[in-house]
């Protein structure tokens, strides 16, 4: 790691440690020519994921578009904030771990619903009820005894 005061690429690590809520480490160098110290932070890199849309479109994972959906589902519900974004984080997990640079949105939506199952029945069942778009009640019922069964 070159120096930012004097441009050398001779620093050590003094001090490591994992940022809070994030995938990285912060790590304090000091620089062996010129004694300076600063910071640098590591983070993994993640291969770069497309997404195939039901009309076979492509287009690049956006993480933000599960947030907003989970965000919705669990509008009004007394689900602690940190439990979502553990939620969110488990998901984007199980989407990554495919080790596939492509996936259907239609798996991701499988393992959205996989998660709210385990969050919250209602969360699941409004989640449930755009991703499968019933039609009508009789389709509506036959999800709902879906999650009813052991």
């Amino acid at each position: 790691m070159r120096c930012p005061f004097c441009n050398q690429d001779n620093s050590k690590v003094v001090d490591s440690r994992p940022v809070e809520d994030t995938n990285s480490i912060r790590r304090r160098r000091m620089c062996e020519s010129c004694g300076k110290r600063f910071t640098t932070y590591e983070k993994v890199e993640t291969i770069p994921l497309s997404v195939i849309k039901k009309d076979q479109t492509r287009e690049p994972y956006d993480r933000a578009k599960i947030q907003g959906g989970i965000l919705r589902a669990c509008y009004k519900r007394p689900i602690p904030v940190e439990k979502i974004e553990m939620t969110i984080d488990s998901i984007e997990g199980d989407i990554f771990d495919s080790a596939d640079r492509e996936i259907p949105s239609t798996r991701i939506g499988e393992i959205v619903m996989e998660h709210l199952k385990d969050l919250d029945a209602v969360a699941y069942v409004r989640f449930a009820s755009v991703y499968r778009e019933f039609k009508d009640v009789s389709t509506f019922m036959d999800e709902l005894k879906k999650f009813m069964e052991p």
